[in-house]
């Protein structure tokens, strides 16, 4: 997709029930414009845009809060975009929650090297309790989490904001930079923040489901870390040995061999309360040290797993989710890795089509949060369903 001379005709609507959705390439002439026209009137409480780190982010972001009929715009940079047939890139997905259904209340945490818990929970509290009083009689609600994917902070920011959220059940995902992990970015009413999150309540009359899946199975192949650095996610043996050396023996592959890939197809896991959570690996460095997603400390016990059929496992959660019932809506955070390995295993266009058909939008991430936990080769999200006799 691509073409800086396109018009208002490059965005389509995505959906078209009571939740909004529009896509643009990101070269789009006036992007903007092209969105508002395909996304509506509104009002909405809430726009968020997903946007390639190929558009000019800044200026996005302040059109749109400028511009859109809306109360909030939340943005943020993706790894790849989820749009009206599934996978997508270089695009600007708009997704608009219209003020008829939701209320929205978010709040800026701005810097990730400053975490006050005290200050975020009592600004959370009170941020609940103006969005209660907004909408008392909607009973649904969650929680949505946008952070800088290379902070390296996002298991402070969830452990942070843990004790606030009360029933509030979250997930999130943190912003990307494509394949490049050169800048991720976050934005809130038309202001770009680096190293910052932004959280977001939604209030609702509309029934929810937060939800996390991934496709990953134990296996009896165990690890432990004997060297690592937990501030920067940096892991230098396992086992006593030369991380990415021994990390590859086990594999039974080259150490020179290893790639994103390899990360994806052969992750490693770590149980915590009878459930595994993945600890993605993002890269090796040049001295053999391999490069985590998530925290990763010394003494905790890895094991690598096996990946189900990425596409029968998708169908059958999403089928799950609904429990008989087609969404309105799934909003999204799917981890670069899951992308990797669908695209090098041949699955995107299969899967591309269950997200389709399910009417997913969002964006792939560096990361994702679901409640208290930062996870990685997940997909993390909400399914939004239409009210009773809507």
């Amino acid at each position: 997709m691509g073409g800086s001379g396109r018009s208002l005709l490059d965005a389509a609507t995505h959906l078209t029930g009571i939740v909004k959705s529009a896509q643009v390439p990101c070269d789009a002439k006036d992007p903007i414009a092209a969105l508002s026209d395909a996304l509506g009137d509104g009002p909405f409480a809430l726009v968020i845009l997903f946007a390639s780190p190929c558009s000019d982010f800044k200026s996005v972001v302040a059109e749109a809060a400028q511009t859109l009929p809306t109360e909030h715009v939340l943005g943020c940079t993706t790894a790849g975009e989820l749009g009206r047939g599934g996978y997508d890139e270089k695009t600007i997905v708009a997704m608009g929650l219209p003020a008829s259904h939701f209320a929205a209340a978010p709040m800026l945490i701005p810097d990730l090297e400053d975490l006050d818990q005290q200050e975020i929970v009592g600004q959370m509290i009170r941020t609940r309790t103006v969005l209660t009083s907004q909408a008392p009689e909607w009973q649904h609600e969650f929680a949505f989490l946008a952070v800088d994917g290379l902070s390296v902070k996002e298991d402070e920011v969830v452990s942070a904001i843990s004790s606030g959220l009360g029933p509030v059940p979250l997930f999130g995902g943190s912003a990307g930079d494509g394949d490049r992990f050169g800048a991720t970015l976050v934005s809130l009413d038309g202001q770009v923040h680096a190293h910052a999150a932004v959280l977001c309540f939604v209030r609702t009359i509309c029934p929810v489901h937060v939800f996390s899946l991934d496709h990953l199975r134990p296996t009896e192949i165990r690890m432990v870390v004997t060297e690592a650095d937990p501030k920067r996610r940096i892991v230098r043996k396992i086992n006593a040995e030369p991380a990415a050396r021994e990390y590859a023996r086990l594999l039974g592959k080259d150490p020179e061999q290893l790639s994103a890939f390899t990360f994806a197809a052969h992750p490693v896991v770590v149980r915590f309360g009878g459930t595994h959570h993945v600890r993605a690996i993002q890269r090796v460095l040049d001295n053999g040290d391999l490069v985590f997603f998530s925290a990763i400390d010394e003494g905790l016990v890895l094991a690598l797993a096996e990946p189900e059929d990425m596409a029968t496992h998708l169908e059958r959660e999403l089928k799950a989710i609904g429990k008989g019932r087609k969404p309105d809506a799934i909003f999204a955070c799917d981890c670069i890795l899951r992308r990797v390995e669908a695209q090098e295993k041949q699955a995107t266009t299969a899967l591309s089509q269950i997200m389709a058909n399910n009417r997913v939008v969002g964006f792939s991430t560096y990361g994702e949060q679901i409640n208290s936990m930062h996870v990685n080769q997940t997909m993390t999200g909400v399914a939004i369903f239409a009210p009773d006799g809507e």
